[in-house]
């Protein structure tokens, strides 16, 4: 395998001559081993994850609902001196979204600057005007955040967008180590990588870093609150309440008990300080948003606003996801922050403005088209892949309406390594690093999820969409 030209090579660089610093001791050994014991290890690997129950749910396909993710066992190695350097932009930013989040159910400061326009806000449905004036315990609204980010060269990451609502992924990033761990012990004698396998006790210290007013303190209860077994993202619920060590429960395990959440226990109802939520605000309480919801708990909203419960992260947050106010991030965090961004955004065209939109509908065959509340690679276009048909019909969606989508170059995203039949071949790749907040602090998990695809060429790296995963190394310095 060589550099590929085009993109930017992690492994070897632009040029394509010699592996870059991070990846030579693993090329080293790379060369030392049979390939063909190799992809024995990969298959080895896919049983292991098979055995384990890693997989997610893939709605709206009759068959084979349940699949595996697949896993390449080549890392993803980054350097502790880029690791640093993301570090620093990741930490600003999530601080500017905490930040922006107090101010919106609060004073709307940045509204009143005229630094985001107030209609962006008050037509966004991820925005709940029943958390104005709300304090979220400790005043966290964002318990756990993954950034999304791409690499286009050497020292170029760009933020591809933010989850601040329910980030998935985290469970994946812990097995692919532990994965690694058992194939290739030998690998981490000879090459110092930082661990990630704390992530689940440092995730429940920051939980309980968030008490209610209505705690007492002794001992803190946190529990997770999943949508149940047919969500695309049981596994992960199940596997965070199983390494935190805390109870797994659905709606219909809590109550209102004397003003605080309880969950049914067989010594009877047991009050619970900290929910991690994993289903959405809409469901999350029929008496004060849709009212058709089996999911949630009624009443919720009203404990969590008298103090009773601390809800992670908190109502609300989605109005960070949204891919319209992504594009107004360098102002967030400037305004909040006092200081440039550290992370770059992607030049961004918002279709609700209407030069921008002549530009993009001028513009398809080249753009990648996004809905500003999409997730999963569902409902977006990426024009240079997209056939005559594909194109016109999105068109169709656009014009109709337009304020739903924004438009983004096609980056040059760079390239890893993964395993084929010939060897090692570049994928394209995105990385999700997981950072925890709490009062005191943030803490970003060293690596985080690497999503690769698998197909020659393809530039969609999500699961849903035939992309795969891998083990990202940060090397210590």
């Amino acid at each position: 395998m060589t550099g590929s030209g085009t993109f930017f090579d992690e492994m070897y660089g632009q040029d394509g001559e010699a592996a870059r610093e991070p990846y030579r001791s693993y090329e080293a050994w790379f060369h030392s081993e049979d390939i063909r014991e190799l992809r024995k290890k990969s298959i080895e690997a896919e049983r292991f994850f098979r055995r384990t129950g890693i997989t997610f749910n893939v709605y709206g396909q009759a068959e084979a609902d349940e699949r595996l993710i697949p896993f390449d066992i080549v890392p993803r190695i980054i350097s502790g001196r880029e690791w640093a350097r993301l570090t620093k932009g990741i930490e600003q930013r999530v601080r500017a979204l905490n930040a922006f989040l107090y101010d919106l159910y609060h004073r709307q400061e940045i509204l009143r600057a005229g630094r985001i326009p107030v209609e962006l806000i008050a037509k966004n449905d991820a925005f709940l005007p029943k958390m104005i004036g709300v304090e979220p315990p400790g005043g966290v609204y964002t318990h756990i955040v993954g950034i999304d980010l791409v690499r286009t060269g050497e020292d170029d990451f760009f933020v591809l967008e933010d989850n601040a609502r329910t980030p998935s992924g985290v469970s994946y990033m812990l097995e692919n180590r532990e994965t690694m761990l058992q194939m290739f012990p030998e690998l981490f004698s000879r090459i110092k990588v930082q661990e990630v396998q704390d992530y689940p006790r440092q995730l429940r210290r920051s939980l309980q870093a968030c008490l209610p007013p209505a705690a007492s303190g002794d001992s803190v209860t946190v529990a997770v609150l999943t949508p149940g077994i047919h969500n695309s993202a049981y596994f992960e619920h199940a596997f965070l309440a199983d390494q935190m060590g805390v109870e797994l429960v659905e709606g219909s395990d809590l109550r209102v008990v004397d003003g605080r959440i309880a969950m049914r226990t067989t010594q009877g109802y047991h009050p619970i300080d900290v929910i991690y939520r994993r289903i959405d605000d809409d469901f999350l309480d029929p008496l004060s948003f849709n009212p058709d919801s089996l999911l949630g708990v009624p009443g919720i909203m009203d404990v969590y606003r008298a103090g009773g419960i601390t809800i992670a992260n908190a109502p609300g947050t989605g109005i960070a996801d949204d891919k319209a106010i992504y594009s107004y991030m360098p102002d967030i965090v400037e305004f909040y922050t006092g200081e440039k961004a550290i992370l770059k955004n992607v030049p961004t065209w918002r279709c609700s403005d209407e030069d921008s939109l002549k530009y993009v509908l001028e513009h398809l065959e080249e753009l990648v088209v996004k809905e500003v509340h999409g997730s999963g690679g569902y409902g977006m276009l990426v024009g240079p892949a997209a056939s005559k048909k594909e194109i016109a019909a999105f068109r169709d969606k656009l014009e109709a309406k337009p304020g739903n989508y924004i438009a983004q170059p096609t980056l040059a995203l760079s390239t890893v390594p993964i395993l084929t039949q010939s060897g090692l071949a570049p994928r394209h790749v995105d990385l999700r690093p997981f950072c925890l907040v709490s009062p005191q602090d943030i803490r970003i998990t060293p690596g985080g999820l690497s999503r690769v695809a698998l197909k020659k060429g393809s530039l969609v790296v999500n699961s849903s969409q035939g992309g795969g995963t891998k083990d990202t190394w940060v090397l210590e310095e």
